[in-house]
């Protein structure tokens, strides 16, 4: 029982976890071991800590690429950050995303993300909520993007 408890508590700690499953992710539904299967970013931790972590092992932009990590920064709504991964660019301003547990326990695929950053530098997004199918009123703020190595 200790040794389970620990293990969620790891999970938990480990950046975007979800006690409640689902999804097609063979695992834990949690955004960064989600991103990181997907896009072959290997950086582990709380989402917010992967823009650091990647300063000098990737490359970091403020421009979408597809297969790009999207790094969201740890606020007291998402206090370990998130991580998404770009699918495309659709226009300047907006792109799809594949991620894990933005909508609790759930994977999601094609999900719109909006820069509304005053410089169109992506650090602050709007992401669309399916619950609601709409775009979220909430700015969320990022660091930007971590491309992978290819």
């Amino acid at each position: 029982m200790e040794r389970i408890v620990v293990m969620m508590t790891f999970l938990f700690i480990a950046g975007c976890a979800n006690p409640f499953g689902g999804g097609s992710y063979n695992g834990p539904v949690q955004c960064a071991p989600y991103a990181r299967q997907v896009s072959g970013i290997n950086l582990r931790g709380a989402a917010a800590s992967w823009w650091w972590q990647a300063k000098g092992r990737y490359r970091r932009s403020h421009q979408p690429v597809p297969g790009a990590v999207l790094v969201f920064r740890a606020t007291r709504r998402v206090p370990d950050g998130h991580v998404s991964v770009v699918k495309r660019r659709v226009s300047e301003r907006r792109i799809l995303v594949d991620q894990a547990n933005w909508v609790p326990g759930k994977i999601e695929h094609s999900v719109v993300v909006e820069d509304v950053s005053p410089t169109s530098d992506w650090t602050q997004v709007r992401v669309w909520w399916a619950p609601s199918d709409v775009l979220g009123r909430r700015i969320y703020a990022t660091y930007g993007f971590i491309l992978p190595n290819r």
